[in-house]
């Protein structure tokens, strides 16, 4: 808009050019803000939709670098719980190699309560390790350390929890089942393991079913004969299924009379003998030396039997078949006698009228896990239906029996911390895998943030120059602007 006659009151010119300057050096501002902070967007009146979509960003990136951080640290902390389990773990493998030499016969008296101090101190230390391993102070291995949430993520629900059980020593070893003491008796302390003796077969035909970590399978008994080493492979024939595995073990002790002693040993049943020898010796007294000649002519067939021999502290003869094979003794004859008892299940071998010439000894069927299980029906073969942990701390390795019972609770221990690191080191994967999706996520977020609020800084530097030179006219403009008003000056008289 132009004025049609000459005035010096209004001048709308400088007023234009004043308004555009004004614009301008408000432009000029700007950009020089934006040059200086490198940022296209300062405050919400900026760009308002900009600056809200930014600042959306901005939560979630800091969010996510947190969420880094945390998984960094819940890193760090799984790492010291299974680098510890791992200690626990290399100390158990020392503790079962100590049981595996203890086992052996060549050992002295000495030798056995040497290697029993050792087992002692280095139980001990699983237990100390398990009760001082710290992160920032929180007990990792007492079992306190359930259920813990690592934060990985930017927003809520985005944990990963993680859980360490109790790996003190009381807490790590077999569980394992016991006798119920309705089909068995007891096999005295030098031959800890119960046994059932009957005329034909003390256990009852029928299912077992096993429950156990990884679920159930079925076991047959055949036969109220059948061996315990018989029941034991079935059980470990479906231990993929269940998670349980068996083992069998027959043992008895036997009360002699001393006399001239005759009968045909095998295995199988007193009805269906198998692998049969006829044994023959004189017994000349309840002592080791009496017995001799009844345990050496036991032993000396072994090959063929499988059965062993020995004499106890009480000078009770020791049948033992390490297998779980049926122990069966047919045609006894003679003016001796053997007498396996225990637990009220007394049965005596003799030519007398109230002896019996054949009978059938069975082992027990020992079920074992790493964790606790069921087995319903146990009671067919006189074994509690429940699972009882056999800790280290029971471990005695001064005896033959207590050293191979250590290897097996020794073996399930060592399993127990390796399904620990293994569900651990699970952990961590996934802690991992979540802190490089969040590494990348927070990267991808600050360049979504850069392409809404970072300026463009040529585009700004072009602008700045393009704002200057219109600046600069402006400034020429309004000097301009004035000069007309003064031109009309010289037209007054």
């Amino acid at each position: 808009m132009s004025t049609a006659f000459g005035s010096i009151n209004t001048n709308v010119g400088s007023l234009y050019a004043l308004n555009s300057l004004g614009n301008t050096n408000q432009n000029i501002n700007s950009l020089q803000q934006q040059l200086a902070t490198g940022l296209s967007i300062n405050s919400p009146a900026s760009n308002p939709a900009g600056y809200t979509i930014a600042q959306g960003f901005t939560t979630q990136i800091n969010g996510s670098n947190q969420g880094i951080s945390n998984a960094n640290q819940g890193i760090t902390m799984l790492e010291t719980a299974t680098g510890a389990i791992g200690q626990q773990t290399n100390i158990l493998q020392n503790m079962r190699t100590i049981a595996v030499q203890s086992a052996n016969g060549t050992n002295t008296t000495a030798d056995l309560n040497s290697m029993q101090s050792t087992i002692a101190q280095l139980t001990a230390q699983v237990s100390t390790i398990a009760q001082q391993t710290q992160f920032n102070g929180i007990n990792l291995l007492d079992g306190s350390f359930a259920g813990a949430q690592f934060q990985v993520g930017a927003n809520q629900g985005q944990v990963i929890t993680a859980s360490v059980g109790n790996m003190s020593s009381t807490n790590l070893g077999m569980y394992q089942t016991s006798a119920s003491g309705t089909v068995y008796g007891s096999g005295g302390s030098t031959v800890p393991y119960d046994f059932a003796v009957s005329s034909g077969g003390a256990f009852t035909s029928g299912n077992l079913t096993v429950f156990g970590s990884q679920g159930s399978g079925t076991v047959t008994v055949t036969s109220t004969g059948e061996s315990a080493a018989s029941i034991a492979a079935s059980t470990n024939q479906v231990a993929s299924e269940t998670g349980v595995n068996a083992q069998a073990y027959t043992s008895v002790n036997m009360a002699v009379t001393g006399g001239t002693i005759s009968f045909r040993l095998g295995n199988g049943t007193a009805s269906g003998q198998t692998n049969a020898v006829t044994i023959n010796a004189n017994v000349t007294g309840s002592s080791a030396s009496g017995l001799s000649s009844l345990v050496q002519a036991i032993n000396n067939n072994n090959a063929t039997t499988g059965i062993s021999a020995s004499v106890n502290t009480n000078n009770q003869l020791v049948l033992t078949d390490v297998a779980g094979n049926n122990i069966s003794i047919t045609q006894f004859s003679g003016t001796g006698s053997l007498a396996a008892s225990g637990g009220g299940n007394n049965f005596v071998f003799s030519s007398g009228s109230t002896g019996n010439t054949s009978g059938t000894i069975q082992g027990i069927v020992n079920f074992q896990a790493p964790g606790a299980f069921t087995v319903s029906g146990a009671n067919n073969i006189g074994l509690a239906s429940g699972s009882a942990l056999t800790s280290l701390n029971s471990v005695n390795v001064t005896t033959q029996y207590g050293a191979n019972q250590a290897i097996s609770i020794m073996s399930y221990a060592i399993q127990q911390l390796n399904n620990q690191n293994t569900q651990l080191g699970a952990v961590q994967q996934r802690v991992a895998s979540a802190l490089s999706n969040q590494q990348t996520t927070s990267v991808n977020d600050q360049a979504a943030q850069s392409v809404i609020q970072d300026a463009n800084i040529p585009q700004v530097s072009t602008q700045l120059t393009q704002a200057q030179i219109l600046q600069q006219a402006g400034v020429g403009a309004l000097m301009s602007s004035t000069q007309t008003q003064q031109a009309y000056l010289k037209l007054i008289p």
